[in-house]
This record gives structure tokens, C-alpha cells and sequence, in this order.
């Protein structure tokens, strides 16, 4: 019997390539729900193709655009964040691809676990803003969170199989754009130095995220929350080929490594499919062309977004939420030319002072802080 999935970000980068992989497995694999932005265009074309039940625009602007040529096809067209929000209450469907970037992403997985429903993670700030609320509501209602970012993919698999203690999680980094530059040239920056990424490609967002090192620091949140461990037993490590996706160092002193072509497919089809490992048409991983792998310390002097994503899991609470709101803000901004790119961890860490912190937050909460810290940014 095919499992029936819902991918949320279905126009985005992780969306695209989901739909990849269930083309390659058709036997596998149908879509039951698409959802997109703003991207009436490429979101129509999914839809023709891949024939879903149902359609969400979150773009209500563009909902005539797009109802008027699938509702002939008997696909059910939806539009807005309310929409988006409750895809899980009356869609069924096996597991939620959630990629959609940000954190409009929260209440969407949120409401899936709710709904019981296994989750495709590529939506780091659920876990950075949701914490460990969405860890135990997942445990509760029996929801399997499946990573779908390749660091986290890769641990996951390091660990299958394994019965002994982590001593660490090294969690790699390409570096992004500026790796060895001082903070005086990080000054000068300008978005469009920013996102010129030297591995992969991604939206506008994350790909400033990991040219500040911000997007590496949520995943020392999500790491500490999805594998149980202390933040002080993960690490960041530069390794500029991209190629080891991260490691995990057991109590006896092994050090095992998920390698392979810096292709998300591979963690996107190995959560789809986990436990079974199914053939990919990708090319094989050829070692003569990596002659070096290479590795040095993250430089969190420079880059001090790492610093400021380990101290807001150390406080908790609702304090990665003002982490993350913080940061969009101040991005977006960046990417507007109104701010410079050294200011993005400036405006995050004087959020993060002024923030007074409520240790165990509920989800009202977290949306409450959420709209705070953005008006106060």
C-alpha cells in the first residue's frame, strides 16, 4: 500500500525535491496534500502532475488563480495561514513533509502531532521555538519525528543500531560564504555577497542563517532536543567539502560518520522510507574527486550567533523563541538593505537581554512571545 503524504513548502527547495523522490518511487508514494506560498505558478504544476486531494495557497491573493484550474480537476483548493495551520484536521494522509521555512512552520507541526500524524522534519524553528513541549507532545501522541536536515539525518544514523552512551555530537559545518573572514570584513557584507552559499542551494532565509552561522546554531538546539543530549556534548566543526554530514563519538571513543554527495534527497528519501534504505538515481559518491577532507573549529568570536543559540537553550523557556524571532526580523531586514550584516546578532542579543523569560511556556504563549519580540525588533 503506498503511504499517503502532505508536504507544507511544496514551491521551496526541500518541497521540490520530496516531490523528486516520489517520482523516482511511484510505487511508493502518493501526494495527498500540496502546499505552497506564494508560487501560484509552480504550485498549479505540482498539482497537475502529482493530483493530490487538495491544494492550499498560503498566498490568499493568489487562491482564484489557482482555483480556477484545478477545482475542474476535482482537487480541493484552499488559501490562507488558517488553512495551513489545520492541514492535518480533516486531510488524511500517513506523514507531513513540514518544510515550510520560519517560524510559521510551529503551529502547523504542532497541530500534526496533535492529529498523530509522523513528521518529515525540515522545519528547524518548530523545534527551536517549541522545545521540549513538542518533544513530549510527540511522545504522547505517538508521533514520529523523522529528520530531514542532512546533520540531523546523518546522526540519526549514525545511532541506529547503537546501545551505548554519546559522548558527542559533531555536528558539521560548511562554513558558509565568509569562513576565515575577520569581523571587520563581515562589515562590509552585502546581501548579495551573503547569498552566494559555496555548497548549497537554499531560499533567501536560510542561506543568510548559515552565512552568520545562525542556522548552525539552531541545530545545536534541535540536536540537544531530538537526541536527549546536554548542548555541551555537541560541537561545531568546519568541514568545507560538505561531504561528512555530521558524527557521533560513542562513550568508548569510536567516532562513526554519515558521508555522501551534498544532496538532500538522501536524507528527504531516507525519512520517507526509514527503516528501508530504497536504490536513489543520484551518482555514486566518487572519493578521487575529494583528494582532502578537511576540518577546523567554528570561529564563534567572529560568528556569534553560535554563542547566542547555545546561551538561549542553556535559559530555556521562551527564550529560543526570542532567538528565533529576533533573527527573522533582523534578516529580513538585512536582506532589505536596511541593516548591516554584523547587526544581525546585535538586534538578536539585545532582544534576548530585554526578554524576561517564562520557563515553561504553553503554546499560547509562545505565540504571544513570538509577536511580541518581532513588534519590539
Amino acid at each position: 500500500m503506498k503511504k499517503q503524504i502532505a508536504i507544507l513548502g511544496s514551491t521551496g527547495s526541500i518541497g521540490t525535491q520530496t516531490l523528486d523522490v516520489v517520482r523516482e518511487h511511484p510505487d511508493l508514494f502518493s501526494v495527498e496534500v500540496l502546499c505552497g506560498g506564494s508560487n501560484a505558478e509552480l504550485l498549479i504544476k505540482q498539482a497537475l502532475e502529482f493530483n493530490p486531494n487538495a491544494v492550499i495557497i498560503a498566498d490568499e491573493t493568489k487562491y482564484r488563480e489557482v482555483a480556477d484550474i484545478l477545482q475542474p480537476h476535482d482537487i480541493k483548493v484552499f488559501a490562507g495561514r488558517d488553512s495551513v495551520n489545520h492541514v492535518c484536521d480533516t486531510a488524511g494522509f500517513d506523514m507531513l513533509v513540514q518544510a515550510i521555512t520560519g517560524f510559521a512552520g510551529f503551529t502547523p507541526t504542532y497541530n500534526a502531532i496533535l492529529a498523530g500524524k509522523n513528521i518529515a522534519l525540515a522545519n528547524k524553528e518548530s523545534l527551536v521555538v517549541g522545545g521540549e513541549m513538542i518533544i513530549n507532545l510527540a511522545m504522547q501522541h505517538k508521533s514520529a519525528i523523522l529528520p530531514v536536515d542532512s546533520e540531523h539525518s546523518a546522526i540519526f544514523q549514525c545511532l541506529q543500531g547503537e546501545h551505548g552512551d554519546i559522548r558527542r555530537i559533531l555536528l558539521t559545518a560548511s562554513g558558509g560564504p565568509f569562513r576565515g573572514k575577520s569581523l571587520e570584513f563581515l562589515q562590509t557584507v552585502t546581501p548579495a555577497m551573503a547569498l552566494k552559499h559555496p555548497t548549497w542551494k537554499m531560499g533567501a532565509k536560510i542561506t543568510i542563517d548559515s552565512a552568520t552561522l545562525m542556522n548552525k546554531g539552531f541545530e545545536i538546539i534541535e540536536a540537544k532536543l531530538l537526541f536527549g543530549v546536554d548542548v555541551k556534548q555537541i560541537e561545531v566543526v568546519v568541514h568545507p567539502q560538505s561531504v561528512i554530514h555530521s558524527m557521533v563519538e560513542f562513550e568508548d571513543g569510536s567516532i562513526k560518520a554519515q558521508m555522501g554527495l551534498p544532496s538532500m534527497k538522501i536524507p528527504i528519501q531516507y525519512a520517507l522510507t526509514y527503516p528501508i534504505r530504497m536504490p536513489s538515481p543520484d551518482k555514486k559518491f566518487d572519493f578521487a574527486l575529494y583528494p582532502e577532507i578537511t576540518f577546523e573549529k567554528a570561529d564563534d568570536k567572529v560568528f556569534k550567533c553560535l554563542n547566542l543559540a547555545k546561551r538561549a537553550i542553556a535559559i530555556g523557556g521562551t527564550m529560543p523563541t526570542v532567538l528565533n524571532a529576533a533573527n527573522e526580523v533582523a534578516v529580513y531586514s538585512f536582506l532589505q538593505n536596511k541593516i548591516k550584516f554584523t547587526d544581525i546578532a546585535d538586534i538578536v542579543e539585545k532582544a534576548m537581554d530585554e526578554h524576561k523569560v517564562i520557563q515553561k511556556p504553553s503554546f499560547e504563549d509562545i505565540l504571544s512571545v513570538d509577536e511580541e519580540t518581532r513588534n519590539r525588533v
